[in-house]
């Protein structure tokens, strides 16, 4: 009796073995649970063709049974460069790695995969499962939860170097109004003005970057934006020894954007452009040139170019990487950050030319 039901039990196990590993996953009964799990589960062969696929995965991929992995998961027919899949079926082990993959709605999506082999009864691997855990909201909430955090420990030198010429112009303030001197009172307000408009907007940049909102888009000229934003910065060009201009075309649509966003966008490059020029000590005359016009017939570009200290390859490759400064230890990288973010709410996209020793121009295209 007893080497009867063995081997009747060796007859249903070489049975399971024989089949494809998804139809005795099937036979076991847990599709449907498999079906409901919140996660990505494929079975694989060594092709890296997916043997099966649950819902979850057919949801926001599409039906991928048949086809290779890297096609459904990246739109793609290059392999991963370090595909656990195909490393467990090198050494039996379970593997683990964090991948950008494509939505079949064209969303990038950021997920854990993980491999884990399927093996017959002498030890083969036959097929690779792998089970992908989209963590996509998990990295949002890191990365804003980092910005929040770097920017108040990145920005305490900066704030407390504006508070100090506060200070410093409230007392030439007082001395000008003890002594009667109107001269010296008008400098230490200016001095003043100057400090309260660069808290201004180092404020303005943490809460653009830490908070999440939607564009606030009403039809606007984009010609008057420019010339407001430069009539704001006229001042401190000038007090920096540097010539700030617009070179604006007025005949330009009314177009969709969100008026208090693109202001921010312009006064940041405006503020870096400036501060190029104020590094560059090779030219006696520094400018800063705004423009807004055509791009082509169905897109508009803000541009700011400068003749200041320019950029070499390196800076340029990682201008948009967070917390990346132009003005190293000297600044935060949030400014660029905050340009980034807008642009790309408003469905943009920036250009960057720049030369070391001779300058930049900051490109940002946008739909009519």
């Amino acid at each position: 009796m007893n080497q009867e039901m063995m081997s009747h039990s060796q007859r249903n196990s070489n049975t399971c073995i024989e089949r494809q590993p998804h139809e005795a996953l099937t036979d076991l009964g847990y599709r449907a649970i498999i079906d409901l799990l919140p996660c990505y589960i494929s079975i694989q062969d060594r092709s890296l063709r997916i043997l099966f696929a649950n819902q979850t995965l057919k949801n926001d991929f599409g039906d991928g049974t048949g086809e290779l992995c890297h096609v459904v998961y990246k739109q793609s027919h290059d392999r991963c460069e370090n595909c656990p899949v195909q490393k467990t079926f090198r050494d039996r082990r379970v593997h683990l790695s964090e991948e950008t993959v494509r939505l079949a709605n064209g969303e990038l999506s950021q997920v854990i995969v993980y491999s884990a082999p399927i093996t017959d009864i002498t030890g083969q691997v036959t097929a690779v499962m792998e089970m992908s855990t989209n963590i996509t909201k998990v990295k949002e909430f890191q990365k804003e939860l980092a910005i929040l955090g770097q920017s108040f420990a990145m920005l305490s030198h900066d704030i407390k170097n504006i508070l100090e010429g506060l200070q410093g112009g409230a007392y030439v303030v007082d001395e000008g109004l003890k002594d009667g001197d109107l001269a010296l009172l008008k400098r230490g307000w200016e001095i003043v003005k100057k400090n309260i408009t660069e808290i201004s907007m180092v404020v303005h940049n943490i809460l653009y970057s830490a908070k999440k909102r939607k564009p606030r888009a009403e039809k606007v000229s984009p010609d008057e934006l420019a010339r407001e934003v430069v009539y704001l910065l006229e001042e401190k060009a000038r007090t920096m020894n540097v010539r700030l201009s617009c070179q604006c075309n007025p005949s330009l649509p009314r177009v969709m954007m969100d008026p208090g966003s693109i202001k921010r966008m312009l006064c940041n490059l405006i503020g870096n452009a400036l501060e190029a020029c104020k590094a560059d000590s090779e030219k006696d005359i520094h400018s800063v040139v705004v423009r807004v016009d055509y791009y082509d017939r169905d897109h508009i570009a803000f541009e700011v170019e400068d003749n200041g200290i320019g950029m070499d390859e390196c800076t340029r490759e990682n201008l948009f990487k967070d917390f990346f400064s132009t003005k190293g230890c000297n600044g935060t990288g949030l400014g660029l950050m905050v340009v980034e973010k807008i642009v790309e709410e408003h469905g943009g996209r920036i250009e960057v030319l720049t030369t070391r020793g001779k300058g930049s121009t900051f490109r940002l295209i946008f739909k009519i």
